[in-house]
């Protein structure tokens, strides 16, 4: 369902319970992989490892591109790069401990995409503009592919559904927490919160939300009834 202005500005905000500075600066891409939240930043080009409990970075690397989105793969990352001059997107596999793998890359439909989640089974893409998420399997196969009503900057798969944070308009702070169950065949819609930033990446432990504010050079978590 989409959000009308009035209905928009009457929604409930999302409730942040923390507020923390990004180990560095434009954070970008999040994922959490059941112990340690997962950054990537747009300046540095580096992604990191943080204990959310003690907020210390336990593992850094640099990443080919720009990580502008990445997602838990069973023990692994898949995270998309933004390489070269041209900003070409390619997901990369990255092994913790390890590094960036040369091979194994899969390369983005129309070569466009940001965000990226998974759910035990295939890779799924948000492409912003086009406002859609794409699903690839292991060779980048693409399979079922999802319209949205807004722009989306952030996915994480969590009960069977996607969770986004979506914007008609990203140069303001009218932002939402969007769930999209595509499950039955037609995607249901459904705008469940107001974020009130420009909110980049949304990652889920299994109690809370967390979501780059990354203007602010700041990582938020937030909590969001199902």
């Amino acid at each position: 369902m989409r959000a009308g202005y009035g209905e928009a500005m009457s929604m409930e905000i999302v409730e942040e319970v923390l507020r923390l500075p990004s180990p560095a600066p434009k954070p970008q891409s999040l994922a959490f992989d059941g112990e340690l939240l997962w950054m990537g930043s747009r300046e540095t080009r580096h992604i990191y490892a943080l204990d959310p409990n003690t907020w210390t970075v336990r593992e850094e690397a640099p990443a080919p591109g720009t990580p502008w989105g990445m997602t838990v793969v069973g023990d692994e990352l898949r995270v998309l790069c933004g390489e070269s001059a041209d900003d070409t997107r390619i997901v990369r596999r990255f092994i913790p401990g390890h590094g960036f793998k040369a091979n194994d890359v899969l390369h983005v439909p129309d070569d466009t995409g940001s965000q990226l989640s998974y759910d035990g089974d295939r890779l799924y893409v948000s492409q912003f503009y086009n406002r859609k998420i794409i699903s690839l399997d292991d060779r980048g196969t693409v399979g079922t592919t999802v319209a949205l009503e807004h722009d989306v900057c952030g996915q994480v798969v969590v009960g069977g559904c996607f969770y986004c944070v979506t914007t008609d308009d990203e140069s303001t702070n009218d932002y939402w927490l969007t769930r999209v169950d595509a499950r039955n065949g037609t995607p249901q819609m459904h705008d469940l919160y107001r974020i009130p930033f420009a909110a980049r990446a949304l990652a889920y432990d299994g109690e809370r939300f967390w979501t780059n504010h990354r203007e602010a050079d700041e990582i938020v978590a937030f909590k969001a009834a199902l």
